[in-house]
């Protein structure tokens, strides 16, 4: 049942899928010279799994214009949120203090550079993230470099406070869910990153403006819980509660299968809503509108990355291989 939901969603979408061109290049990149590089401490079958989970497509998918060399930078922030996320999120997962920890060693790289070391932040998810944060820290702003620590910290933040209600036992409802995984998904990671391949860091109160804040919060959305309902038989096993489907089971007292639909429906309507904001976004002036359309197709392109990604990542048990009905070739449609 669910992955007839998320193949009806995506063919409910109505965000057009965009893949750059040199997305399977960086992904023999990421899998022949990246991953075995690393150090990790993986063996060949686990290895071969994380390559094929597509780390290269799906940033490919999100920033279709970036040049080659951009998406190996990409691709290589995106392996380690996903080293991260599996580090804190699975059987295995290390208790809330090893998380903040790794918080702040990652923030001190961010912030300080590599030079200096810290305890929280080791090995290969340091030697990766001193890696992949080179090029951005070269050629972007100081209020940019500042704007995406502090996304990484909320994200950080996001993991160890869930990773504090697992400890405890505790299973939120929906609409403290839906807040903490806004932080645990990592979208707003991600967004700022069209600024650097755009290399147009929009201004602050521009990124604070109520339509585009909102435009941001429902991408999220949409985001997480397609993620919450491909993930569902995994969570069901070791979330604790964490995933939108098993939260409104539980606070609507109704079985799973129930839930699925009502999460749905809920992706559906927050869908609605992002197309009415994408619709009302206001002028900002001829200096800025450009940048704030790539910004916005930025967004919109990472919704779609996702839904597509889901389908085809051996990351998940859904996973289908390639989709072989992308268009557009790294251009605006």
């Amino acid at each position: 049942m669910t992955g007839e939901i998320l193949w009806s969603l995506r063919s409910e979408c109505p965000i057009p899928p965009r893949l750059s061109p040199h997305a399977d290049r960086v992904q023999e990149w990421l899998a022949g010279e990246l991953l075995p590089g690393l150090g990790l401490a993986l063996d060949g079958v686990a290895l071969q799994r994380l390559a094929r989970s597509g780390f290269a497509r799906y940033a490919g998918r999100l920033y279709p214009g970036a040049t080659e060399a951009d998406l190996r930078v990409l691709a290589a922030l995106f392996t380690w949120f996903f080293l991260v996320d599996d580090a804190c999120d699975g059987r295995g997962r290390p208790d809330p203090d090893q998380i903040r920890s790794l918080r702040a060693g990652a923030l001190a790289l961010l912030h300080d550079g590599p030079r200096l070391r810290h305890a929280g932040l080791t090995g290969p998810l340091r030697r990766l993230l001193v890696r992949a944060w080179r090029e951005p820290r070269r050629r972007m702003p100081a209020r940019w470099r500042r704007r995406f620590a502090e996304a990484v910290a909320h994200h950080l933040d996001g993991t160890w406070r869930e990773a504090v209600n697992k400890a405890a036992g505790r299973a939120p409802g929906v609409a403290e869910y839906v807040e903490l995984r806004r932080a645990t998904s990592a979208a707003y990671v991600s967004f700022p990153l069209v600024e650097f391949v755009t290399g147009r860091p929009l201004p602050g109160p521009v990124h604070q403006h109520p339509v585009l804040r909102g435009i941001a919060e429902t991408g999220n959305d949409l985001i997480s819980w397609y993620n919450d309902l491909a993930s569902l038989e995994r969570d069901e096993a070791v979330s604790g509660g964490h995933n939108l489907v098993l939260a409104t089971a539980a606070e609507r007292r109704v079985p799973v299968e129930t839930a699925l639909g009502l999460t749905a429906e809920r992706w559906r309507a927050s869908m609605r809503r992002f197309v009415e904001l994408r619709a009302a976004v206001p002028s900002f002036g001829p200096a800025l509108d450009e940048a704030v359309a790539d910004h916005l197709d930025g967004v919109a392109n990472a919704v779609r990355a996702t839904v597509d990604w889901t389908l085809e990542s051996a990351r998940y048990a859904g996973g289908q291989g390639r989709l072989v009905d992308v268009s557009g070739s790294g251009r605006r449609g």
